[in-house]
């Protein structure tokens, strides 16, 4: 009863004809994201790495991959017949020790899925939400994008990309109908977090002012906000979703 309290508190947006897409959407913050616009009655797809085979519009996709980026737009476009939204969400935390004893490989990979996999994403989909009136693209960032996280280097540095990617990009569309944003949350409580070592969480829990870590709900009722018609001045802004930990 609670939860259905706060929920009837919270706006509600009308989303019945938009088409969105939400990369990383089968679990955690995506799947938040994904049913957070559903809920307000968007048509959503999801793009993921491992989707639920349960949902027809659940596509497996690379995001570090043109062609699987290139394939997935196509069936979209052509069953849903445009696309209004894109929430970016894919992301790889990798593993948490001093640059110097990352293993190379891994290092990289965590570039490419992070920045690499943002600049394709763009690439493949702004392209067609220039096509609408109006459309709105949300990159995740994070919070070590700004600060940098200490033994998180290669994450630290690939959400710094995508923080400088999105306000290029959005200064590249200012007089469009597209606004393009990001969002920059701390610690939030999912599955990502299982990649890092307990210290590494509990660390990030005690540099909250609020003493805890953020929820997926919370980081889906921003990205509402941000995709909505309400959402018409902002472009190229990174926000902050902290507990207060944020310093600028």
């Amino acid at each position: 009863m609670e939860n259905q309290t706060h929920q009837a508190r919270l706006p509600r947006y009308d989303f019945h004809d938009k088409v969105a897409v939400v990369t990383g959407g089968s679990r955690g913050m995506g799947r938040a994201i994904a049913e957070r616009l559903a809920r307000d009655g968007a048509s959503v797809w999801v793009l993921d790495l491992e989707p639920h085979a349960e949902s027809p519009r659940q596509l497996g996709v690379d995001v570090t991959q043109a062609g699987e980026l290139a394939r997935a737009a196509e069936t979209i476009i052509g069953k849903s017949g445009r696309i209004d939204i894109l929430v970016h969400n894919a992301g790889l935390a990798g593993p948490t020790m001093p640059l110097v004893d990352y293993a190379p490989d891994t290092w990289r990979r965590i570039i490419e899925v992070n920045l690499l996999g943002s600049y394709e994403v763009a690439r493949c989909f702004v392209p067609l939400l220039l096509q609408c009136p109006r459309s709105w693209l949300v990159n995740m960032a994070s919070l070590a994008g700004k600060e940098g996280t200490p033994n998180a280097s290669a994450y630290s540095a690939a959400k710094a990309g995508v923080i400088a990617l999105t306000k290029s990009l959005a200064k590249e569309h200012a007089d469009s109908g597209l606004r393009i944003n990001a969002l920059a949350p701390a610690a939030v409580e999912t599955e990502l977090l299982l990649q890092m070592s307990p210290p590494h969480v509990e660390t990030m829990v005690a540099k909250s002012p609020q003493r805890r870590l953020g929820r997926p709900d919370e980081v889906a009722e921003m990205v509402a906000w941000l995709v909505s018609d309400a959402c018409s001045f902002n472009t190229g802004a990174i926000f902050d979703l902290s507990g207060g930990r944020a310093m600028y």
